[in-house]
């Protein structure tokens, strides 16, 4: 047996041990990547040199931009404003509410980026309303976590930036262009499921449309507008980067909730400052850690290896790709999305270009199944807030989300065997040639 071969035994052993035993994943990571590092005689200011180098990316200064922008969004009345918008448009359809939950977490995707956000504070309200109106518990709270899944897809992602980030050279507009009609057509297929469930449990329709409402709440919700307008606009048109985007949109939602509305006090300032620097301190940790584990990865060929031996099981696209959502899906029931990105896209990326899909359609792809991760026990984030929201049992919820789950899994087939899907938004502003 080659050193090389130890190595890898070394660190996946003392990583699944680790995990075993209870040790926090970041930390697992971290310590998995040292001991092989001592065990290969590695210089470790070699790794540490790395960790430095991926995390002074100046892309990654986005993420904490675009959490602080979702906190002063949620103090202000945009948050709200949005869940009206939304009721206008689409509350008239049959399932009237469960397709604004929908629409809500569409809308609210393109302010917090995160799924576990949408759900713990739109989905406070939307629950509330859709028990008021005779839909039923089970479904209400299952719609509301399955339905945020669209906002770690629709831009600001974090989760976007983070991966490119680590797969290096790929551009984050391009892969905000991507998510939009990704992020959309997984609201649609949603929709549709809720337009036939509704239909055959008799669910109540709200109010006929009209014009004077969709305007007076047009009207109320244009600063929420108006702040997705300069995270895309400003990246679409190339006025800004998508850092520079996140920030100036930060600062759009401090002087609109502070200045202008008054909404909040000092309190709320401060608690908005405190919630991003403990979510992004836990984010940076993870990612620090990840990125040592992915340079030992690296070293030791793993890529190069898992290529060859996926490519000597089989050399058919179809199959090869279900087998990396097959592998994506498991890994999402038992790991951290962020400590994902960053150990199976230096992986898989390989594998990917071997097969011709492009790095931008891979990454929605990717997200999305981590999506689906954050749905299923034992470690889905998702699940678990969606059981103290709507105060069911974890048994009831996850019961309730299994025919939901089919209807993305619809979205996933499309974004992972339809390219256009992905990649005609971003091939047509320019961002791929």
């Amino acid at each position: 047996m080659n050193t090389m071969t130890m190595g890898i035994i070394v660190l996946s052993g003392s990583f699944i041990f680790m995990l075993l035993m209870g040790v926090e994943i970041a930390y697992s990571l971290g310590l998995a990547a040292v001991f092989t590092c001592l065990f290969m005689d590695i210089n470790l200011l070699v790794v540490f040199q790395a960790i430095f180098y991926k995390m002074a990316n100046y892309s990654l200064l986005a993420v904490p931009c675009f959490m602080l922008m979702g906190e002063f969004m949620s103090i202000g009345s945009m948050a709200t404003n949005i869940v009206g918008l939304a009721n206008v448009l689409v509350g008239w359809m049959p399932g009237g509410l469960a397709m604004v939950n929908v629409v809500d977490s569409m809308f609210f995707g393109g302010i917090s980026g995160s799924a576990v956000a949408d759900v713990s504070s739109i989905g406070s309200i939307v629950i509330r309303l859709m028990k008021e109106a005779g839909y039923d518990e089970d479904f209400s709270v299952a719609l509301t976590c399955t339905s945020s899944i669209q906002g770690i897809i629709i831009p600001p992602s974090h989760n976007l930036v983070i991966y490119a980030v680590t797969a290096g050279g790929v551009s984050i507009a391009a892969l905000y262009m991507g998510g939009y009609l990704s992020g959309i057509m997984l609201g649609l297929c949603l929709a549709v499921y809720c337009f036939i469930v509704s239909k055959r449990r008799k669910y109540p329709v709200a109010e006929p449309f009209k014009w004077s409402n969709f305007v007076r709440a047009l009207w109320k919700s244009l600063p929420a507008i108006g702040c997705m307008i300069v995270v895309v606009g400003g990246v679409l048109f190339g006025w800004m980067t998508a850092t520079e985007s996140a920030a100036a949109a930060c600062v759009y939602c401090f002087i609109f909730t502070f200045v202008i509305e008054r909404a909040g006090t000092r309190r709320d300032l401060y608690e908005a400052f405190s919630n991003t620097i403990k979510t992004i301190g836990s984010v940076l940790i993870l990612a620090a850690c990840a990125t040592a584990f992915s340079w030992v990865i690296t070293y030791l060929r793993i890529p190069q290896i898992v290529t060859a031996g996926l490519f000597s099981i089989t050399e058919n696209k179809i199959l090869m790709l279900l087998i990396i959502n097959g592998i994506l899906l498991i890994m999402g029931m038992f790991m951290n999305m962020v400590s994902i990105i960053y150990i199976m896209v230096p992986i898989l990326l390989p594998v990917i270009t071997k097969l011709g899909m492009h790095p931008v359609q891979f990454g929605i792809m990717l997200i999305l199944n981590l999506g689906v991760g954050l749905l299923t026990p034992p470690v889905g984030q998702v699940l678990f807030v969606g059981c103290s929201v709507g105060n069911i049992s974890m048994e009831r919820l996850t019961k309730a989300l299994l025919p939901q789950l089919a209807f993305m899994g619809i979205a996933l087939v499309l974004i992972t065997f339809w390219p256009p899907l992905t990649m005609w938004l971003p091939r047509a502003v320019g961002y791929i040639v």
